[in-house]
């Protein structure tokens, strides 16, 4: 009796061909789970005028799965056409940036839709997570394969037309998300070697919280979406956003340079040339206290068009001597150990902390692995040193009416077209006729015009082409006094235009 049962499959398979077992696999998937009344869900099912929601969430398709806010308020009713909606107010707080404005949602699927041009990309993201489920419960109940699904079905649908992985009701779980503790119904699906899972809430219009994966032929596979719910209240009538300033209404924004076009860039091996980075940045010139925005290109040492995957990396800034730890680290700032690129392609968003002068950013790769492992491939790092210069309008400009021939000096001393003497007769001249302060600073001991690091050469050339300020040059200048390359005696500070000039700047 074995052999004849055991033979039956062959000849099944013999008769009928291959089965896929891929396909095979997702026709046999079945759940469903048991609540009392045996009630229907769908995405958006219950939400009201005054119903505010808040979300930890992220996307891949945006920064690669990086973190961001998400506040919504049912403002109230709203109409596209003939279609019935919800008019939301949206906040968005994603780092250091913060965009408000408006979305519309739909009554029987809450697929958001027009609405403020800055919200675009989070809008998308939040389509693709928070209301995915929309795609196979929904508020159409016509009869159709997309309508409210009960909790006790086998399936809600499959994922793709052919051999897609079933949206199963699995079990019945208690979650705590930062909003309180929920009793959920765990919906789950595969996705190459991993589950993905939501968490809904009978009767609560959005899932609570979510972990879904992008599919992989092998490997571990990234995420392709998370979210938490942080906050819900209900029938909030004034608006919650009243007090909040988007960044394109933000005063102390005004007059900073905007960070939409990623023109200017810089190609590089790294210190140990173990990996290839493209930096690309805007604006091309950064402004203390503004917006600046990165993307970062890691590629293989022997091909440049070949991206390396599972990159931990750190954008850092430190001090002249390169000292660690660093003055800044982005990802600290974003509450994590490292950030984590899993194509090799990824971008930040930061405010400009560093005051005017040459701010010395490094691309600090760790290496090559997955989330929560310690890369076995070395690590390595690119230094790029950018000028900082002070907002426009900035009080801080120490000094006024500089003569054209004294910034044609500081290019041609940064070129090495004339040597220290030269150069130093123009800041004689600066202080000499109280056009230029130099403020009191502490004299270092040092000697010899050999120890001038090269990012002072690399001041004085910007600051004679306009790249940075005056306050920023002044501070190069600080530095060679502190530690004792440039020797100001302090008569000089003191000293009305009356024909007197300092000694030699230099030892």
């Amino acid at each position: 009796m074995k052999i004849a049962f055991l033979a039956l499959p062959v000849m099944a398979i013999l008769i009928f061909g291959t089965i896929p077992l891929p396909y095979a696999a997702a026709q046999f998937q079945a759940g469903g789970v048991s609540l009392p009344g045996d009630p229907t869900w769908f995405a958006g099912k219950g939400l009201k005028k005054g119903d505010f929601f808040s979300y930890s969430m992220c996307h891949v398709d945006y920064k690669e799965c990086s973190p961001f806010e998400m506040d919504i308020w049912i403002k109230g009713d709203t109409k596209s056409g003939t279609e019935d909606k919800w008019l939301t107010e949206v906040v968005v707080y994603d780092g250091n940036k913060v965009i408000k404005g408006e979305m519309d949602l739909g009554k029987l699927a809450p697929e958001p839709s027009g609405g403020s041009t800055d919200l675009s990309v989070y809008r998308g993201a939040f389509k693709s997570s928070i209301v995915w489920l929309s795609a196979f419960a929904n508020g159409y109940d016509d009869g159709g394969a997309k309508g409210p699904k009960k909790f006790s079905q086998k399936s809600w649908g499959k994922i793709g037309n052919i051999g897609g992985e079933q949206i199963i009701p699995t079990s019945i779980e208690k979650v705590t998300v930062k909003a309180g503790t929920y009793d959920t119904v765990l919906v789950t699906w595969k996705t190459g070697g991993a589950v993905s899972k939501v968490w809904v809430v009978d009767g609560f219009p959005f899932p609570v919280k979510a972990q879904a994966y992008t599919h992989v032929s092998s490997g571990i596979p990234p995420p392709e979406y998370k979210f938490e719910l942080l906050e819900y209240k209900q029938n909030v009538q004034q608006d919650p956003f009243t007090d909040i300033l988007s960044d394109t209404a933000n005063p102390e924004l005004k007059n900073c340079p905007k960070t939409d076009s990623l023109t200017t860039s810089i190609k590089k091996p790294t210190e140990k040339f173990s990996y290839q980075i493209h930096a690309y940045y805007s604006p091309e010139y950064p402004v203390q206290g503004c917006p600046m925005k990165w993307q970062f290109d890691f590629l293989s040492k022997y091909h440049d068009t070949e991206f390396l995957n599972q990159v931990q990396y750190d954008l850092i800034v430190v001090d002249d001597k390169f000292t660690l730890p660093p003055l800044r680290s982005v990802a600290k700032d974003q509450g994590y150990d490292y950030l984590y690129s899993p194509s090799g392609l990824s971008t930040i968003d930061m405010i400009v902390q560093q005051p005017p002068g040459t701010a010395h950013f490094v691309v600090y790769v760790y290496g090559l692995a997955p989330q929560g492992i310690v890369p076995s491939s070395p690590l390595d790092y690119l230094i790029i040193d950018l000028p900082i210069s002070a907002k426009t309008g900035s009080s801080d400009n120490p000094s006024q009416n500089i003569p054209a021939w004294i910034k044609t000096n500081a290019k041609w001393w940064a070129e090495g077209k004339i040597d220290d003497n030269s150069f130093v007769q123009g800041i004689q001249f600066l202080i000499k006729e109280r056009i230029m302060k130099i403020p009191q600073t502490a004299q270092g001991s040092g000697s010899g015009s050999n120890q001038i690091p090269a990012w002072i050469k690399t001041n004085a050339k910007w600051w004679a082409e306009g790249k940075i300020d005056d306050n920023s040059f002044v501070q190069g200048i600080q530095f060679l006094i502190k530690e004792g390359i440039m020797k100001i005696p302090q008569a000089a500070q003191d000293s009305e235009s009356s024909g007197y000039v300092p000694q030699n700047l230099f030892d």
